[in-house]
C-alpha cells in the first residue's frame, strides 16, 4: 500500500476540508468515508487505522478519509461571504447533520476532477446518520453503494443522560435560543453532563422529529417514546444497494448489533447486514475483521 496523499477540497460554501486519499493504481473506484462525532479526526491514530486503506485497495478501490465539518470540538474556519472574510466556529459543538450534503458532495467533486468515476460511500457512526441524512436530501446521487457502520441512537443517548425534565428543558431553551439568533452560545447545561453543545448544535443532535434521529432503537424497544414523526423514516427510503454493519457489543443501541439488525430489517429487509462478534461500537481488536468484511462486500 502506498503512503496516503495529503490533499484538500474546497466545498460550496467555502470551507476548505483536509484529508488523507490512499491511491490503488490505476483505480476509477474510491470510498468516500464519513467519521463519527466527538472529537473525531481522520489524523489521529493514524497507524492504528490502517486495516481499511490495506483491504481497500488491495482490491484496487482508493479510499478518502476526510475531515467534515463536524470534526473535533470546536473548529473555526476562515470563509468569504458577500467578498468578505468571516470567522465561523464548526465542530461537534454547533454542527448541523443536514449541512454534511454539501461536505460530501465537496469530496466527490474533488474525486472526479482526479478521474474517478464509480463512487462508494462508508460512514461509521455518526457517519451512517449522515449517509442515511444525504440519500434522503438528495437521493439521485453519484454513488452506486453505501456502507452503514454502526449507526447510533444519540436523541436517546441524551435523554437518558438529562432525564426527561432537563432533556425537553433543554430542547426548548435550545429552540428559542436559536430563534432569537443565539443558537451558536455554548450550553452550560451539556457542559454539566461532560459535553460542550452550542444551542444549535445540542438541538440538531437531540431533537426527536429532527434529521440526526435517523436509528432510534430504544423507541423502537419500547423504552421511551419521544417521536412524532415515522420511525427510521429516512433509513427506510434508501433505494441502494446497501451493507450494514454492527458489533454485537454495540453500546449505542441499548441491546447490542443483533437485536439493532433485527430491528433494521423490518425496515429494509433487502440489504445486507453483518454482526462482527465480540465487537464494540469502536470495533476494538476487530478493525482487521470489519475492513475485510467492507472490501469483500464491495
Amino acid at each position: 500500500m502506498n503512503e496516503p496523499k495529503l490533499v484538500e477540497f474546497e466545498t460550496s460554501d467555502g470551507l476548505n476540508l483536509p484529508g488523507l486519499l490512499y491511491e490503488a493504481k490505476g483505480s476509477k473506484k474510491a470510498v468516500i468515508y464519513l467519521h463519527g462525532n466527538g472529537s473525531s479526526s481522520v489524523f489521529y491514530d493514524q497507524a492504528e487505522n490502517l486495516d481499511l486503506p490495506e483491504e481497500l485497495t488491495k482490491k484496487g478501490i482508493a479510499l478518502l478519509k476526510f475531515n467534515n465539518r463536524g470534526a473535533n470540538i470546536i473548529k473555526r474556519f476562515t470563509v468569504k461571504r458577500k467578498g468578505k472574510e468571516e470567522r465561523i466556529p464548526f465542530g461537534m459543538a454547533h454542527e448541523r447533520i443536514k449541512e454534511c450534503v454539501l461536505d460530501i458532495d465537496g469530496a466527490v467533486s474533488f474525486l472526479k476532477k482526479l478521474g474517478y468515476r464509480e463512487f462508494y460511500l462508508a460512514g461509521v457512526s455518526t457517519g451512517a446518520n449522515k449517509i442515511c441524512v444525504y440519500d434522503h436530501f438528495k437521493p439521485k446521487n453519484e454513488f452506486k453503494k453505501y456502507i452503514l457502520i454502526c449507526g447510533g441512537d444519540d436523541a436517546d443517548v441524551y435523554y437518558n443522560i438529562l432525564g426527561e425534565r432537563k432533556f425537553n428543558k433543554l430542547l426548548a431553551k435550545s429552540k428559542a435560543k436559536i430563534g432569537k439568533g443565539e443558537g451558536l452560545e455554548i450550553s452550560p447545561e451539556t457542559l454539566e453532563s461532560g459535553e460542550v453543545f452550542s444551542y444549535q448544535g445540542f438541538y440538531d443532535i437531540a431533537n426527536p422529529d429532527g434529521d440526526y434521529n435517523c436509528f432510534p432503537f430504544a423507541e423502537a424497544l419500547g423504552k421511551v417514546k419521544l417521536s412524532k414523526k415515522p420511525l427510521f423514516r429516512y433509513f427506510a427510503g434508501i433505494d441502494k444497494e446497501s451493507l450494514v454493519i454492527y458489533g454485537q457489543f454495540d453500546e449505542y443501541t441499548w441491546e447490542g448489533g443483533k437485536k439493532a439488525v433485527e430491528i433494521l430489517k423490518k425496515h429494509q429487509p433487502g440489504f445486507d447486514y453483518k454482526v462482527i462478534k465480540g465487537a464494540d461500537h469502536r470495533f476494538s481488536g476487530k478493525k482487521k475483521t470489519l475492513a475485510k468484511t467492507i472490501s469483500n462486500w464491495l
